[in-house]
């Protein structure tokens, strides 16, 4: 039976906030660490399943691996495990088994690889035959996901003849392979990164300590709370204003929607203000993770917008656009998706629902980004909440915290 949580806001809401570390850094440090065969602990590893799931992988006897909905495992092992001695098999959740992954796949066998799809061509579960690669030169489309470029890079300095990746179009996501690069650079390899072409020569990985940093995307969740309270005053605790990670952007962003930050030796202080713009535009592309929490904190402060650059979204835990226009009609606001990679709301309304459930749709951001607005309506009930275990397990103890009643049903 669906476990669902009702959630009823507090008056007010004056707290401090432990956040999860990055799953973004944390993915790629165990990888990286096992690229660099170093025997150094990573400090502050995350505890999400996202991250677990290749720890559990690393540490298995056996040469199947499932991953379950973890996407960013599946495109990050897809590729350690092609230069891999040995035969793998990995393969995932139902909906992992309809997210494509033949960009990855195809140029992966190009460089080299022996990789089959064991059910529908072009998306796992996979058979890799692991053996050294030969690399070379390729060409990529810039919309893919940066998680098949992160994958790529990571595993290039071992190839014999490096990687030279040609990217074409606008590249989506580009500081997350910003990220990826920095931390190789961490671990002694060095890329040359011009326009848009990537060149890494063979080299060896060299073994280093590396500290995990707090995740900015995991605190947008909290920007959206004190966006929406009046009063309201939230400390985030080990959160730099000097970060890897691309959604630090994410306090800069609020400034449109009524939150301040003033940044402290061990975190971030946000706070309510008053001022917000009355429309809101972005180009996500560099931050589609936080497309949800924006589009929900928009309609529940009232502020028409239109986003662009969204069109990964498609691809995700689920189709999030979708998704969002789906949870969000029901609370009587009408979406409307403007071509590819747009998503628009003008204010238009319609009746809500009585009493609304929001679908998560497996997907952790669904239900984080759609929980803060029990502030508005006085109570939300949310469907299988469990999903946050995906980036942030404990992000249900940090509302009640706060102050929030969750009630199971």
């Amino acid at each position: 039976m669906q476990l669902q949580y009702k959630l009823c806001p507090p008056s007010t809401i004056q707290t401090s906030v432990q956040l999860p570390a990055s799953k973004s850094i944390s993915n790629r440090a165990l990888i990286l660490n096992a690229l660099s065969l170093s025997t150094y602990p990573i400090g502050n590893l995350s505890d999400c399943e996202d991250t677990q799931v290749i720890i559990d992988a690393f540490n298995s006897d056996s040469n199947v691996f499932d991953i379950r909905g973890a996407g960013t495992a599946m495109r990050f092992l897809t590729a350690f495990l092609a230069g891999m001695e040995g035969e793998w098999i990995i393969r995932g959740s139902k909906r992992m088994h309809e997210r494509p992954i033949h960009p990855l796949v195809e140029t992966l066998i190009a460089l080299g690889a022996e990789i089959d799809y064991l059910e529908k061509e072009g998306f796992p579960p996979l058979r890799i035959k692991g053996r050294p690669l030969r690399g070379g030169e390729v060409y990529l489309s810039g919309n893919i996901s940066s998680q098949f470029i992160s994958a790529l890079l990571m595993i290039a300095p071992l190839m014999e003849y490096g990687l030279i990746m040609h990217i074409e179009k606008e590249i989506v996501s580009k500081p997350y392979i910003s990220l990826t690069l920095s931390m190789m650079e961490h671990y002694g390899v060095s890329a040359k990164w011009e326009k848009n072409d990537i060149t890494v020569k063979p080299q060896k990985y060299r073994a280093a300590e590396l500290d995990v940093e707090t995740d900015w995307s995991a605190a947008s969740y909290w920007y959206e709370i004190v966006s929406l309270m009046p009063g309201s005053e939230v400390k985030l605790e080990g959160l730099k204003k000097k970060s890897l990670q691309g959604d630090a952007n994410v306090a800069n962003l609020f400034i449109d929607l009524g939150v301040t930050t003033e940044y402290v030796e061990d975190g971030v202080i946000i706070r309510h203000a008053k001022k917000r713009t009355r429309k809101f535009f972005h180009d996500f592309v560099n931050e589609p993770d936080l497309a949800q929490t924006f589009a929900t904190t928009c309609c529940f402060i009232g502020v028409p917008f239109l986003f662009s650059g969204i069109q990964s979204l498609k691809i995700k835990e689920t189709d999030r656009v979708q998704a969002l226009m789906n949870e969000l009609k029901k609370l009587g606001f009408v979406l409307r998706e403007n071509g590819i990679g747009m998503l628009e709301w003008d204010g238009e309304r319609c009746f809500p629902e009585q009493e609304p459930a929001i679908d998560t749709y497996d997907d952790h951001r669904m239900a984080m980004s759609f929980a803060p607005g029990t502030i508005v309506y006085r109570s939300v009930r949310i469907n299988d909440p469990h999903v946050v275990s995906k980036s942030y397990p404990h992000f249900w103890k940090d509302l009640r915290q706060a102050g929030f009643s969750l009630e199971e049903s």
